[in-house]
């Protein structure tokens, strides 16, 4: 009998959760109690969730260090890393950073952390943390000043910033790590990187069997808020996935499309030539298992070359997460907001930074939004136990965000082919 797959598993795991959340308030909430062996069902819920998200936070330091030497060596390596690596790699980061941009206007400007009279809706969402503590957390990352983001990038004891969860210091650490590492003589070379190659496939293995419980912690999660809260928590939440839907639609249809506009390529015969693929990472929700589709419609729907896009697409189911980088900005965000915290410029931007590299070093990882979220909220001081609210919608924001970074790695592989020279079949010309 065929395995139900993942993501209808946690979609299973989240309506029973609903269903048994809104019994136990029902009995009595946070007072209802389990028969015979006296234990609050909210305490078991609770337990539940807290397990998972330990088990999501001890992926963080080897994952992300491991997939980043990884990706940066083989980046570094290649011979393609000249004039058409270099172009790709500027518009990989340019799209990124716009869509990361575009998301943090957008939650700035709706605000759905906040409800309609201003107030945070962090009682709303079971968001147990201590205000004034969370806060005080924020501030002593010292964010206060945009130079200390810089001076944090360069840490004095790698071993010091990881155990302290000082991220931003551990994946500079690890670009600069990837790229010496490419320079390294042939042997040296091989050893070193099978060695990383060998800690990513753990660390892989591990967060497949961390992802294959992701169901129960998932039950355990969202069964907590809802004993707690009823479904209160369902209608800001649907105005964050809103809010987060309407960034994606900007992104890909006004960014992007301007972006194609003015090298000459049609924006709309872009997305019908792009749309099967589009559809199957709706569908399937990665950026891998897509990547035949993207370069069938790249190469046979859009006329670009095989020379290019064999490059620019595998790169770009790598290291190019735009609507990833999208998501872990606005999810960080509105968890911020839900707190009720007024993050500084210099706090948002060490957000945009982390966003900005976390979508590329966790790009691989099945699930890599949790991973990457967890990455960020540690960084700027924010609870990781708040991932639990964002997992209700999860699965349809992550369909629609890989559909994004598929349009993104095409538009990039159709603009590099007409800075090449090419004409393809979607140019105005």
């Amino acid at each position: 009998m065929k395995k139900l797959a993942l993501h209808w598993q946690i979609l299973i795991a989240i309506a029973a959760a609903a269903i048994v959340g809104w019994l136990v308030q029902n009995a009595g909430g946070i007072d209802a109690r389990i028969p015979l062996v006296d234990i609050a069902w909210v305490a078991l819920f609770d337990f539940i969730g807290t397990l998972f998200l330990q088990a999501l936070k001890m992926l963080i330091v080897p994952l992300i260090t491991a997939s980043i030497i990884v990706g940066v060596a083989g980046i570094g390596g290649s011979g393609n890393l000249g004039r058409l690596g270099g172009k790709t790699l500027t518009f990989y980061a340019t799209t990124t950073l716009l869509a990361i941009l575009v998301g943090l206007v957008l939650l700035n400007a709706f605000g759905p952390g906040y409800d309609a009279s201003g107030n945070p809706i962090g009682e709303q969402l079971a968001l147990t943390d201590d205000v004034s503590a969370v806060a005080e957390r924020v501030q002593g990352k010292g964010v206060g000043d945009v130079v200390q983001i810089f001076l944090r990038m360069v840490p004095p004891n790698i071993v010091s910033a990881a155990a302290n969860g000082q991220m931003l210091g551990l994946i500079f650490f690890a670009l600069l790590f990837g790229w010496a590492l490419s320079q390294l003589p042939k042997e040296q070379h091989d050893t070193l990187l099978n060695f990383w190659e060998g800690v990513l496939a753990i660390m892989m293995r591990i967060t497949g069997l961390v992802m294959a419980v992701a169901p129960i912690g998932v039950f355990g999660l969202v069964a907590k808020t809802v004993a707690i809260t009823g479904f209160d928590a369902a209608r800001p939440l649907l105005f964050f996935s809103l809010v987060v839907l309407l960034a994606l639609a900007v992104h890909c249809f006004i960014t992007l499309s301007v972006l194609l506009r003015v090298f000459g390529i049609r924006p709309w015969q872009m997305i019908q030539a792009l749309s099967p693929a589009m559809l199957t990472a709706f569908s399937t929700s990665s950026s891998s298992a897509t990547l035949p589709v993207t370069m069938d419609c790249t190469e046979n729907r859009a006329g670009v070359s095989k020379r290019v896009s064999s490059f620019v697409l595998p790169l770009g189911a790598t290291v190019n997460m735009n609507g990833t980088a999208l998501y872990e900005c606005t999810a960080a965000m509105f968890l911020a907001q839900a707190y009720g915290l007024d993050l500084t410029l210099a706090t948002q931007f060490s957000i945009v930074v982390i966003a900005l590299l976390t979508s590329i070093g966790v790009a691989g990882v099945p699930s890599a939004s949790l991973v990457a979220i967890a990455i960020i909220l540690a960084a700027i001081g924010l609870p990781v136990e708040a991932i639990g609210v964002l997992l209700v919608f999860d699965r349809v924001l992550d369909m629609a965000r890989t559909s994004v970074n598929i349009f993104g790695d095409a538009c990039c592989a159709a603009i590099v082919a007409r800075l090449e020279g090419e004409q393809t079949s979607v140019s105005v010309d």
